[in-house]
């Protein structure tokens, strides 16, 4: 007799966030406020579970599992981002099993980086990701051979000229004297190598750590992890930088102070008793 496959239940709040609903604490609230119909009854339970077989609506229109997926793959050195390679070089799709060799990488690490790479069939959140205006933030940890002073990371601030185009860093952060990090908020291709040779300086390690929120966390080189709706929304919000990163602004700011205090200093002693005493009088 053959037996009908046995339907996995999940919680409400987690069937919700997969049908695009929004994060689960958003679902949470849904339920709470009584906005969630499961067969037919309003549904308060948090604890409640549900299946595919069950009839899940908010407010009069049903709603059901995306058949979107996307997950990170902390992508090691060596491997191509591409489905196929002419020169038969390995890609990140042997590292996946065949039911996930359908989805696509969005945006791209070349072969010798490392790191975050985002891979899913979701066509609208791909887009969202690589638009320019949406500005979604990617961190890099950065190694390259000699040792650079300060003005290297201005300059990538201010834009340094790649050779096709100006290329500019969001912010950046001196770790040691070969490696620091920096945020880019668009990607041109080969962007940092590119940056970097034009101030003379050659890459030897470039590892994507950080997409909007979104971090590797204690993901293994090779790895993969499915994300749920609650990373998508982490991936699509950027972090407050620390007061230890660079940004143009704080350039400015810290060129202004030393004018001023330039200018303070240059002022003849005379005319700085005359103020004084102008005050004292007044």
């Amino acid at each position: 007799m053959h037996e009908e496959p046995t339907q996995i239940a999940i919680r409400l709040n987690k069937y919700l966030a997969s049908c695009g609903i929004g994060s689960r604490r958003k679902c949470d609230e849904l339920i709470k406020k009584g906005n969630v119909v499961v067969n037919g009854k309003v549904c308060t339970d948090l604890a409640t579970s549900v299946t595919e077989d069950d009839f899940v609506k908010i407010g009069n229109t049903r709603v059901l599992p995306r058949d979107t997926s996307t997950i990170m793959l902390n992508k090691p050195k060596g491997l191509v981002c591409t489905k196929s390679d002419e020169l038969e070089r390995e890609t990140i799709y042997e590292l996946l099993p065949p039911n996930m060799r359908h989805l696509n990488h969005v945006g791209r690490l070349d072969r010798d980086s490392e790191g975050l790479l985002i891979m899913t069939n979701d066509g609208n959140l791909a887009q969202e990701l690589s638009h320019p205006g949406k500005k979604v933030e990617k961190e890099y940890l950065v190694t390259v051979n000699q040792a650079f002073s300060n003005d290297v990371l201005d300059q990538f601030l201010n834009g340094i000229w790649t050779g096709e185009a100006k290329a500019y860093a969001k912010a950046v952060k001196r770790l040691s004297p070969r490696r620091f990090l920096i945020v880019l908020e668009t990607g041109l291709k080969r962007q940092i190598r590119l940056m970097c040779k034009a101030a003379h300086l050659n890459v030897v390690k470039l590892v994507r750590i950080r997409v909007g929120h979104l971090t590797l966390g204690g993901l293994d080189a090779g790895r993969f992890s499915e994300l749920q709706y609650d990373d998508l929304e982490l991936m699509m919000r950027n972090p407050k930088l620390d007061r230890s990163y660079k940004t143009k602004h704080s350039i400015q700011k810290t060129r202004g102070s030393a004018a001023k205090k330039k200018t303070a200093k240059s002022r003849p002693k005379s005319t700085q008793r005359s103020q004084k005493s102008y005050k004292r009088k007044r």
